[in-house]
Formats: C-alpha cells, sequence, structure tokens
C-alpha cells in the first residue's frame, strides 16, 4: 500500500528534489513550483544570511511570482546551484515573462556547513541541475540528505555538535493545510515539544567536531500553501515563521545566525482564516524542525 505523503509535496504544484554528497556532507534541495509561479515573500531575522534573489521577495519590489526555491550548503559558494535550476526551468519554458525571454525566479538560501566535512566540496550549478530534474511531488526525503547533509545543532556551547537535518510536514485542520520544509542547522539546541532538549550537546548520536571559533549557522524554512494569499500576506506569515523559530530552538537568531524563512501560495484555494493559517503555519514549522533532528540523529533512520 502506498504511505500517504505527509510531507510539503502533499501541496498540489510543489515538486521537491535532492542533491546530496555523503562523502564531502554537504548537498542541495529544490523546491519546484507550479509553471505559473507561486505568490513568495520572505523574511530573514538571522543578521548573517546568505541568500540570492532574497531582496527581490520584499513587499515593495515588483516581482510577485517565483518559480523555484534553492536550499543549499556549501555557504555563499552554494548559491551557484541556483543557476543550475534556472538551466532546468529556462528548458521548460517556465519564468517571468520579459520581451526577449522568460526568466526563472530562483531565490535561494545557505547554511554554513563548511566545518563539517569536506570544505572543498560544495553544491553548484551540475549539483542544482540534478536536484531539480529529480523533483517529485513523492514524500520528501529527509534527515541528513540535501541541503541538510552536513546541517548541525547545539554549536553555542563550543564542545561539539550533533547533526541538524532536514524535516518536512504537512498540518490540516478545518480544512485548512500548510507544508513545511526545515533545513536544521541552528547555533542553539532544538527543544522538544515539553521544552526539553532534543538536539544538542551530549544528545542524540553521532556528534559531530566542531570548534567553538567555527559556529556560522543558520536555520532555513519553507513553508507552502494553496490558500489565496497577497505578497504582504505571505510576508506576515514569513515573519510567524521566524516567531516559530523561537519556540523549537534556543538561543535563536542569535549573532551567528541567518536564519531566513519563505512563504510560498500557488493561490489556487480561497483565503483561509488568518488566524488559522497563522497557527498552522508556527505549528508545522516546529515540526518540520523536530522531524529533521529527530531523523538525522537516529542511525539508520533517514526516509
Amino acid at each position: 500500500m502506498p504511505t500517504a505523503n505527509s510531507t510539503l509535496t502533499a501541496i498540489p504544484g510543489f515538486q521537491v528534489g535532492h542533491w546530496t554528497d555523503q562523502v564531502g556532507l554537504t548537498g542541495c534541495t529544490v523546491i519546484l513550483c507550479p509553471p505559473q509561479g507561486a505568490v513568495a515573500s520572505a523574511s530573514f531575522l538571522g543578521p548573517s544570511p546568505g541568500t540570492r534573489e532574497g531582496v527581490l521577495l520584499g513587499v515593495e519590489k515588483k516581482v510577485e511570482r517565483v518559480h523555484a526555491l534553492l536550499f543549499t550548503g556549501g555557504s555563499a559558494f552554494g548559491l551557484a546551484a541556483a543557476t543550475g535550476v534556472m538551466r532546468v526551468l529556462e528548458e521548460r519554458g517556465i519564468g517571468h515573462d520579459t520581451p526577449w525571454a522568460r526568466v526563472p525566479i530562483v531565490p535561494a538560501a545557505v547554511i554554513y556547513d563548511l566545518g563539517v566535512g569536506d570544505p572543498g566540496a560544495r553544491p553548484g550549478e551540475r549539483e542544482g541541475e540534478s536536484a531539480a530534474r529529480t523533483a517529485t511531488a513523492e514524500p520528501v526525503p529527509r534527515g541528513r540528505v540535501g541541503a541538510g547533509t552536513g546541517a548541525t545543532a547545539g554549536k553555542y556551547a563550543g564542545v561539539g555538535a550533533v547533526p541538524g537535518g532536514l524535516g518536512s510536514v504537512l498540518l490540516e485542520r478545518h480544512d485548512v493545510r500548510v507544508g513545511a520544509l526545515a533545513v536544521v542547522n541552528p547555533i542553539g539546541d532544538v527543544l522538544d515539544e515539553q521544552g526539553g532538549v532534543l538536539a544538542g550537546p551530549g544528545v542524540g548520536a553521532g556528534a559531530v567536531a566542531f570548534t567553538p571559533g567555527e559556529m556560522e549557522s543558520t536555520t532555513l524554512v519553507a513553508v507552502v500553501t494553496e490558500h489565496t494569499l497577497t505578497k504582504a500576506e505571505c510576508r506576515r506569515l514569513a515573519d510567524a515563521a521566524q516567531t516559530a523559530l523561537a519556540r523549537v530552538i534556543h538561543p535563536s537568531h542569535t549573532a551567528w545566525d541567518g536564519d531566513s524563512a519563505f512563504v510560498l501560495s500557488t493561490c489556487t484555494r480561497p483565503l483561509a482564516d488568518p488566524l488559522l493559517l497563522g497557527a498552522l503555519v508556527q505549528e508545522a514549522v516546529c515540526a518540520a524542525v523536530r522531524d529533521g533532528v529527530r531523523l538525522a540523529t537516529t542511525p539508520g533512520n533517514d526516509v
């Protein structure tokens, strides 16, 4: 019997693909939108973000729809993978119409994983292209895969770290639903539902050596929905997603974090109750973060 999809790709129109380097401990993850794109905005609360096309997502900017979203390891080097995603979309005739070409809009955000595996192993154009070509609407593989391969958590004490990973969930209530995907690479600990430490020094398996001078960190979050939203409403929900990170990560939004939250909507269903939608966004972000570290810190439990 096929397994029900309880990840981001259960929202119609979205596909996810990974490229993973299990030796260099890095990777990238692509979220493909429907051909017409998705209305999108973002919130960058961490003071050290690494992004491409991030400014374009500001509510005052002209372009409203994006065609894909890239999360990648490799720090700023990994932003090159977005060019490979653009190549795939261009081949498919997908992009923002201009007089001479359709230009795919592909925002990207990075985590710093250079101190975990091989610092010379970084996703580039070919790797981004591979992730885009293999993207499907099947349940999202989670754990130490894609952009979550070299992610770590619990680094602020300077005594080592544990795997952070990539998580994804779907939440639905009263016919309102959202999907979330998180790449969990915070300097802080990840907290469980009762406020205890779920991922941090001395908790979980597979501790990663990480010296106090190498504490560049970031958690990346994507939330998607079908419910009709304006770009400004997407921004407000992205702010809500950042608030959720403060609930599930301690400390959060530190001087070493570049926390970035994106909200995308296909706008194919009527507007939902904004209070319920906001609540689901926050719950989904917390659940996706915990999902990622639970799978990443359990040996052999990547799915």
